[in-house]
C-alpha cells in the first residue's frame, strides 16, 4: 500500500512544510503559556494549603507574583502570532526609487535612499541586485529598480512605500538656503507565475534600439524591450542588458510585480476603508517621511516618530528602529481592531 506522503506532489509537500514551519513557533508559545498557567495554579494551591511546609509556601509566595508579571507579555506574543498574516510577507521584493520634485537634488536624494537600503539589506543578510537604472547627469538616479531577496524581505520593506522628502542645503547653494526635494519609493512583492497569470494576448511587446543620455545609441542591435499590459495600461521598459532575451526576462519580472501590486493596492484600499489607519498600506500618494539634514532629524509622519539619528538611518543601521516601530504600530492597530 502506498503511503500518503508518496501521493503528495512536490508543491503540496512544500506547502505543508511551510505550514509546519509557520505553526511550530505558535505551538511552542502556546505550550509555554499553558505550562505557566499550570505552574501558577500549583503555586496558588500551595499558598492556600494549610498542610504545606512553611518554607515551600514562602517560595511559592515569592514565585507567583513574578509569573503573574510575565503572563501579559506571553499573552501579547500569542495574540501577535495569531494576527491575520499578509500572504506576501515571505516574498522577496522589487524596490523602486524615483526622483521626484527638486531636479538634480531629488536625483541625488534618490541615490542616498538607494545606498541606505543597500546597507540595510547587507545588515539583514539579503541579496541586493539592480534590475534597471537611469542615472542622473550630476549623480544619483532618476529611477532605479532593485531586486531584494532573503528572509522576510517584503514583511519589513513594505512600510517604505510612499513619498520621502529631504530638507538640506545643496552643495551648489552659496546662500546657505535649505532646499526641499522628494523621491518616491515603491516596494512590491516579487511574484512568480503561480501568483499571477498574464495572458500573452494582454501583453504588447515593442522592441527598439537602446539609447543613452543625450539620445546616443548604446547598442548596435534592437535589444531594448517595452512591455505594456493592455488591460491596466501598466508599461515597463528595460534596456540595461545587451541581450534582448535578458531584457525581456527582466521586463516581465517587473511587469508581473506591478500588475500584482496594482491588484494588491485595490485590496488594501478596501481594507483601509474598513480601518481607521493602516500603517502598512503601501499608499504611495502621500508623504510618509522627512529627512531634515540641518537638524539631523528623521520624522515618520504615519506614527509621529521623530529620531535625531539621521546619520545612522542614512547609513542603514538606524533604519531598523524605524521599521520596527512601524511594525509594532501596525500590530497594535490590528489587535485593537480585533478586540474592538
Amino acid at each position: 500500500m502506498m503511503s500518503r506522503s508518496a501521493e503528495l506532489s512536490s508543491e503540496e509537500i512544500i506547502a505543508l512544510s511551510k505550514e509546519y514551519s509557520d505553526l511550530t513557533p505558535i505551538v511552542k508559545t502556546a505550550q509555554n503559556y499553558l505550562s505557566m498557567i499550570r505552574e501558577m495554579i500549583e503555586l496558588a494551591e500551595m499558598i492556600t494549603d494549610a498542610d504545606i511546609d512553611p518554607e515551600m509556601k514562602e517560595l511559592a509566595e515569592m514565585e507567583l507574583p513574578d509569573l503573574k508579571k510575565r503572563l501579559p507579555a506571553i499573552e501579547r506574543e500569542m495574540e501577535i502570532m495569531l494576527l491575520p498574516k499578509d500572504v506576501d510577507d515571505d516574498k522577496n521584493a522589487l524596490l523602486e526609487i524615483r526622483a521626484g520634485t527638486g531636479g538634480d537634488e531629488a536625483a541625488l536624494f534618490a541615490g542616498d535612499l538607494f545606498r541606505m537600503y543597500q546597507r540595510y539589506a547587507a545588515l539583514q543578510g539579503w541579496k541586493f541586485e539592480v534590475v534597471s537604472s537611469s542615472s542622473s547627469d550630476v549623480g544619483g538616479f532618476k529611477e532605479v529598480i532593485i531586486s531584494v531577496s532573503g528572509k522576510g524581505v517584503f514583511a519589513r520593506l513594505k512600510y517604505e512605500s510612499g513619498g520621502h522628502r529631504v530638507q538640506r542645503v545643496p552643495d551648489t547653494e552659496t546662500g546657505g538656503r535649505i532646499h526641499t526635494s522628494a523621491a518616491t519609493v515603491a516596494v512590491m512583492p516579487e511574484v512568480e507565475e503561480v501568483d499571477i497569470k498574464l495572458d500573452d494576448k494582454d501583453i504588447r511587446i515593442d522592441i527598439f534600439r537602446a539609447s543613452g543620455p543625450g539620445g546616443q545609441s548604446v547598442n548596435t542591435t534592437d535589444s531594448a524591450v517595452r512591455m505594456t499590459h493592455i488591460p491596466t495600461g501598466i508599461t515597463v521598459q528595460q534596456q540595461d542588458e545587451k541581450s534582448q532575451l535578458k531584457n525581456r526576462q527582466k521586463a516581465m519580472k517587473v511587469l508581473m510585480a506591478r500588475v500584482y501590486d496594482a491588484e494588491r493596492a485595490k485590496r488594501d484600499a478596501v481594507r483601509a476603508a474598513e480601518r481607521k489607519e493602516q500603517v502598512g498600506s503601501g499608499d504611495r500618494s502621500g508623504r510618509i517621511r522627512t529627512y531634515n539634514f540641518p537638524q539631523g532629524r528623521v520624522t515618520d509622519h504615519r506614527i509621529n516618530l521623530t529620531l535625531y539619528k539621521l546619520d545612522q538611518i542614512m547609513a542603514g543601521d538606524g533604519l531598523e528602529e524605524v521599521i520596527t516601530a512601524l511594525i509594532t504600530e501596525d500590530q497594535a492597530s490590528l489587535l485593537a481592531e480585533m478586540n474592538g
